[in-house]
């Protein structure tokens, strides 16, 4: 059969509905009746109405008046569901795609969130020079991160059917942030869509300004708040995800936003539960399907063969975290090897699936039966904490924390304003900054855990926890910072909350740089083990609150809630929650556990470093503000900075102007900067113009012969000044060579000062043609003589 060209098969002018007739009569007779099935189904597809067609809008208002928009059918209708979002003019369209089929090798929820923020969505062009979106930015990862952790937890832990949310911001504008908007986006989206969800959900950003809370507060209003903390919650006021920053804020301040944020999500909630309720035509959930379950008599036989020896060794309290791990291994190969022996047709999957369920709900029955933790320690007991300082001398500062078996070492660097971290214009526009002089880079190399992996990369868990870690120490550093500081964290060893003890240990490396931090700033992790009533997962009937948890508690556990503050007051938190919502009797408790825990670390920091140290390294970096006179100003700086460049590639010493006669210098070391002033003190010494008399008479130097005149230098450093035909003689001169004038001859002018307009030196020979007689200055000779 001879193919069909595109331009043959839809010849120009034919309109859509007449397409699969065009076609039919392209085909050969033979054919016609082979795809003639197809093309009416073609026609069916423009001619039926499809169900997300149907277009609906809704409005939520708040307590403070504050409005937003949600609307679906009119995009992306291939979707399962898709919502636009809109506060003000900020616009997030989220779509929401589940797989039809189950994923047979997927062990946990195959989750996947996307958060993309295009350049065109604030009118502007990528700075790169391809002019496009590459990889996502920082900023994305953040948010897609802050999407998944709020609607992760309202899926059932059986669902393995591979999901995806996109939240592509569409517009935003110079008042509202769109992070608040993607996540109820992909609320409303998993809600209207047939992809099996126990939301909806609803977030809102709570404020604080003057002791008032604001509810969704504006970019301006965030730049004088004392808080900014995203609440996410679910119906009957459970708890589903917190994540904030605060400028040292009270705890009862905090409960108090986190109470309010919690009101505010129910007109959410109850907006997106009237859509799908109002909404014509909407999917019903798809049923899920029953996962591979382990035949009774196997799933009794691993029961026996492995809860008492669980038990055995979460017992043992002289377990560390690789020799629990390895216990528990040889448990699992010989559970695996003895149910393959007594059952051949038995699915290895299934039975890895089965054992690790077994681990987890005895690892929990353990905790909440027997009210002791596998390592021995009381449920708000501490592990053992380490610290020192200077470990590195020849850095800047530097410190290890060591907190059980987690620990970090911190690297402090100094640099020039100059070092500061620029960002992207979107990040400048959401935030209103446009570089920053304090960053924190945190490193997870795989050895932490005992493992073989690559190392290079940044991965997206790295960029979380780190911006977690810095937002914890940004509110105690000094407001005005004369440099920009690096703050580099490596986890050496992790079992558990890696990123708390990152504050830890980056508290105590500033202050050992000498940075004067207003306090000493630590972090805590706290976790939750509990227990539902009749397995109803909105009554909790028993639950542990575990301070400082491990690794293990952790992963088995239901919550991870990481606070950082100092005595005063919180700086960051973060809440993962693994269950459908905590209620807030439970979050105000795990708040003043982790509010005691931090105290308490901080007393133990404060045994290795309370201030900032006050004998200076040799390594240190120093600043000082100079004031140069403009007239010495361009002496200094050279020809297009040539001087300067030259001082920084001989010395290491920047310059930058802050003013019009005022420089900060940096000098990466007190003997660098000396010598930085030894070469100023040159520079301005060589180039030193001496004391002209008005009126008095010199020995000048011909270095140029032009038409108008001769060029002469007065002094040997002093740039050329014209003498002009007219003051060569008391004749008329039309050109120099007739006086016998060369290059490098000398002669005898008088000095009438500067023209007052053009400033340039007026200087005559021929007033000296005259009777009179004068006395000659030889400046040559003077200059040497200074």
């Amino acid at each position: 059969m001879k193919p069909i060209a595109a331009d043959e098969m839809f010849p120009e002018g034919i309109d859509v509905d007449d397409q699969s007739a065009v076609v039919l009569d392209s085909l050969h007779d033979g054919q016609k009746d082979i795809h003639s099935d197809f093309f009416n189904d073609f026609d069916d597809l423009f001619d039926e109405e499809d169900s997300s067609t149907s277009k609906y809008e809704a409005n939520v208002e708040f307590s403070n008046g504050r409005k937003m928009t949600f609307n679906t059918g009119n995009l992306a209708k291939f979707t399962d569901g898709c919502v636009v979002v809109k506060t003000g003019d900020t616009a997030v369209m989220c779509t929401a795609i589940s797989s039809k089929k189950a994923s047979s090798s997927a062990s946990f929820l195959p989750l996947s969130v996307d958060y993309r923020l295009k350049s065109s969505a604030a009118g502007r062009i990528p700075t790169n020079y391809m002019r496009r979106e590459f990889g996502s930015t920082e900023k994305e990862i953040l948010a897609s991160r802050l999407v998944d952790r709020s609607i992760r937890p309202l899926f059932s832990k059986d669902y393995r059917f591979e999901t995806q949310i996109v939240c592509n911001v569409l517009s935003v504008d110079s008042l509202n942030k769109p992070d608040v908007n993607a996540i109820n986006a992909a609320s409303a989206a998993l809600h209207l869509s047939d992809i099996p969800w126990n939301g909806p959900i609803g977030a809102v950003r709570v404020g604080l300004f003057k002791n008032d809370l604001i509810i969704n507060p504006t970019r301006r209003e965030l730049q004088v708040s004392d808080l900014d903390l995203i609440v996410v919650a679910t119906k009957q006021n459970l708890v589903v995800m917190l994540e904030g920053r605060g400028n040292i804020v009270l705890l009862p301040n905090i409960l108090k936003a986190i109470k309010q944020g919690t009101r505010e999500a129910q007109f959410i909630i109850d907006k997106i539960e009237k859509m799908r309720k109002e909404l014509p035509n909407v999917k019903p959930k798809r049923e899920e399907q029953e996962m591979n379950i382990m035949d009774e008599e196997m799933l009794v036989a691993l029961k026996t063969m492995s809860e008492m020896r669980l038990k055995d060794v979460f017992r043992n309290t002289s377990h560390d975290k690789i020799s629990r791990d390895q216990a528990v291994q040889v448990i699992r190969q010989e559970v695996i090897t003895s149910l393959r022996s007594s059952f051949p047709d038995s699915d290895l999957a299934i039975i890895s699936d089965e054992f690790n369920r077994q681990t987890i709900s005895t690892f929990r029955d353990f905790v909440l039966e027997e009210n002791v933790r596998c390592d021995g320690r009381d449920f708000d007991e501490l592990r053992k904490i380490s610290c020192e300082v200077d470990i590195l001398k020849a850095l800047h500062g530097s410190a290890l924390f060591t907190r059980g078996q987690t620990q970090v070492l911190c690297t402090v660097t100094l640099d020039s304003k100059e070092s500061a971290l620029k960002l992207d214009s979107l990040t400048a526009l959401e935030s209103g900054v446009k570089e920053k002089n304090f960053f924190l880079h945190y490193e997870f190399p795989p050895y932490s855990i005992g493992e073989i992996g690559r190392i290079g990369a940044v991965n997206r868990r790295e960029i979380g926890h780190g911006a977690l870690a810095e937002k914890g120490l940004l509110p105690v550093l000094p407001p005005n910072s004369p440099f920009t500081i690096r703050l580099n964290a490596e986890v050496l060893e992790s079992n558990g909350s890696s990123s708390m003890a990152t504050v830890c240990a980056g508290s105590l490396a500033l202050l050992d740089a000498g940075i004067p931090l207003s306090s000493l700033a630590s972090g805590v992790a706290i976790g939750l083990i509990s227990k539902y009533e009749n397995n109803d997962t909105k009554h909790i009937e028993n639950y542990k609150i575990l301070t400082d948890q491990l690794g293990i508690e952790d992963y088995m556990g239901d919550m991870d809630m990481k606070v950082a503050g100092t005595k005063k007051g919180i700086t960051s938190i973060q809440t993962d929650v693994k269950i459908p919502g905590i209620p807030l009797k439970i979050i105000n408790e795990c708040l003043q556990k982790a509010t005691d825990a931090k105290s308490e670390i901080i007393d133990i920091m404060r045994e290795c470093i309370d201030a900032p140290r006050s004998e200076k390294k040799e390594s240190w970096p120093v600043t000082e503000k100079m004031t140069i006179e403009p007239h010495m100003r361009s002496k200094i700086i050279g020809p297009g900075g040539i001087n300067i460049k030259q001082m920084y590639f001989e010395t290491g010493v920047q310059m930058t102007q802050i003013d019009e006669s005022t420089f900060e210098v940096f000098a990466p070391s007190q003997s660098a900067m000396d010598e930085a002033k030894e070469f100023m003190q040159k520079l301005m010494e060589k180039d030193r113009v001496p004391d002209l008399d008005f009126g008095g008479i010199y020995t000048a130097k011909i270095v140029e012969l032009r038409d108008i005149g001769v060029m002469v230098t007065l002094y040997p450093s002093m740039p050329p000044a014209l003498l002009h035909n007219s003051q060569l003689d008391i004749r008329k001169v039309a050109h120099p060579s007739a006086l016998g004038l060369e290059v490098g001859q000398e002669i005898t002018v008088k000095y009438f000062g500067r023209d007052p307009v053009s400033g340039l030196m007026r200087l005559s020979r021929k007033v000296l043609q005259s009777p009179a007689s004068v006395r000659v200055k030889n400046l040559d000779k003077t200059s040497e003589n200074r």
